[in-house]
């Protein structure tokens, strides 16, 4: 059973969440640090997100706000989950348009690297791309696959998320961009990604649900988009049938070490 220190916060009888100054303050570090970074790295789809939500810097934004403008772009809302949530919750709420956001922010001690998604990353880090329409389409169909797929199909499932959603980069006419909302609200991922460090693959989906991850190491491969009209093309395809065939052939090896026991 995985549990967390993290306490997400409740809001008030009016729907206000109130944080103390230090965690807005923690939000101010973490957004003005990565602003900083994306300019010339995120994909030009993220920075419209971004300025369409207009996201305060020196306040953890309330939902409200965030919903407004993704019912008002794409329909979705988010919705307010504690740290950590089942997998069931998960894909039933991305299944009826709402995303998953956490209500605590990560302390200054694990400013850099947080296990558990929380409100900087699904905001900062996803908010903006549900504004388009292909990412939010993607995004509704893989809920409603997880919903109905089994516990070994929603492995496969977890893996295509985690190299699309997650860890994706795209190609752009102004040269190889992030979407992944898990580099763009990594300050270390978002300049590693893009480096000669990592290997870049054409993005494949049975290829990606084939691929083994670990959450707490940068990633050693990271799968390339031709372009963010990709993931609606996929959302259109016959997913499951691509799970049933990774599940047939089976996993690659690993590109990274064992975790130490």
């Amino acid at each position: 059973m995985n549990t967390t220190p993290y306490v997400a916060r409740e809001p008030d009888a009016h729907g206000h969440i109130h944080y103390p100054d230090a965690e807005h303050a923690v939000w101010q570090t973490l957004i003005e640090r990565q602003l900083k970074l994306l300019d010339g790295r995120a994909c030009p789809e993220y920075l419209a997100g971004i300025e369409q939500l207009d996201l305060p810097r020196e306040r953890i934004p309330q939902l409200s706000e965030i919903n407004r403008v993704l019912q008002a772009t794409t329909g979705w809302q988010v919705a307010r989950v504690p740290a950590l949530i089942p997998f069931q919750t998960f894909f039933e709420l991305l299944a009826s348009k709402r995303f998953p956001v956490a209500t605590f922010i990560r302390t200054p001690e694990e400013l850099d690297y947080l296990q558990e998604p929380d409100i900087f990353h699904e905001i900062f880090g996803h908010c903006p791309l549900l504004t388009n329409p292909w990412f939010a389409e993607f995004t509704h169909t893989y809920g409603q696959l997880g919903l109905a797929a089994s516990k070994e199909e929603r492995v496969y499932l977890a893996r295509l998320y985690w190299m699309t959603i997650e860890f994706g980069l795209v190609d752009t006419p102004e040269g190889r961009r992030i979407y992944g909302g898990g580099i763009l609200s990594s300050p270390k991922e978002t300049l590693y990604s893009l480096s000669a460090a990592p290997e870049h693959q054409p993005f494949d989906p049975l290829e990606a649900m084939r691929t083994p991850y670990r959450i707490d190491i940068l990633q050693p491969l990271y799968f390339v988009l031709p372009d963010l009209h990709r993931l609606f093309e996929l959302a259109h395809q016959d997913i499951m049938t691509l799970v049933h065939q990774a599940m047939r052939l089976g996993l690659h090896q690993p590109k990274f070490p064992p975790k130490a026991a």
